[in-house]
């Protein structure tokens, strides 16, 4: 029997470099230097790609953080309130980029700037500030707030790029164990209802969806994958537009939920590849509405008996 190796260990597996990371084989990606200048490309990076799998409208300029406070300050109404403090988060970080940017534009000119400078004290306690806030930021769903996600810049400002590497990967691996469970879930509902031929197709996605996960946007495997992934994505979303025929409208009804729970957890699953984190309060959901409909396909069958 192989023996299970240590965590951290570096392999090629199918020409491909892997790290094994919290009991899964992920891509590996070399470190870049340390340097400032890595570190903010870094931070630029990891802000994008916050703002892009966030709620819409939250992306504050920097220069709009004094704005931004006294709106989320002086609003009472509790729903309004939580957006203005996404928009107010958004500010913060844009502002903690805006500072780094410039620190290291200074340091290209030859300009030190140690640690306990004035600028990368409140560059800090931006990030600090944002990350608190945070908590009241939803993903693009509306389904759950991303904290994980929503942590990485600040993450990335405060530890070394080995260190938030490797926090990385352990990431990934905890996110393709979710989109396996899910894809098991999954091919449990397809053949619960008799969804058989589907099951193949799930299989796929879910393999591909993990290669999306673990797969940098900026390596020419994408080409390849992300086709791959769109296409398959889009057979299991024309196939769950489905409804059912049957002549009995209790069962049909079940079935036509099958149907949307199975779009469900696809996306679900195309969630977790974009963010690369796990979301447990929408797994959570998604496997209270599975167990609620097979109990209810039992009851039909036991009434039917």
């Amino acid at each position: 029997m192989d023996q299970i190796p240590q965590s951290g260990t570096i392999r090629e597996i199918n020409g491909k470099a892997k790290i094994y990371s919290n009991g899964c084989w992920v891509r590996y990606y070399a470190v870049p230097k340390e340097s400032l200048r890595e570190k903010k490309k870094h931070i630029e990076r990891l802000t994008r790609r916050t703002f892009h799998h966030t709620e819409p409208g939250i992306n504050t300029p920097g220069g709009c953080l004094e704005l931004a406070r006294r709106a989320y300050k002086d609003e009472t109404e509790p729903a309004r309130k939580r957006v203005n403090a996404a928009m107010l988060a958004g500010a913060l970080f844009n502002r903690a980029t805006d500072i780094f940017t410039s620190i290291v534009d200074l340091e290209q000119k030859g300009v030190k700037i140690c640690q306990n400078n004035e600028l990368m004290i409140q560059c800090g306690e931006c990030f600090k500030e944002a990350l608190e806030l945070g908590r009241q930021v939803k993903h693009f769903s509306g389904q759950e707030g991303v904290d994980e996600l929503w942590g990485e810049p600040m993450k990335a400002f405060a530890i070394s790029l080995k260190d938030f590497y490797d926090s990385r990967y352990i990431k990934i691996a905890a996110a393709m164990h979710d989109i396996d469970s899910i894809s098991e879930e999954l091919k449990r509902i397809a053949h619960t209802f008799g969804f058989d031929e589907i099951r193949m197709t799930i299989s796929e996605y879910s393999a591909v969806c993990k290669q999306v996960c673990e797969t940098a946007k900026s390596d020419p495997d994408i080409f390849t994958i992300w086709p791959h992934y769109v296409a398959t994505h889009e057979e299991i979303k024309l196939y769950c537009q489905r409804c059912s025929s049957a002549p009995d409208i209790t069962r049909r009804l079940l079935i036509d939920d099958a149907f949307r729970l199975l779009g469900k957890g696809s996306e679900l699953i195309s969630y977790m590849a974009g963010t690369r984190v796990p979301m447990p309060k929408s797994i959570r959901n998604f496997f209270d509405e599975s167990e609620a409909m097979h109990h209810r396909m039992k009851m039909v069958e036991d009434s039917s008996a």
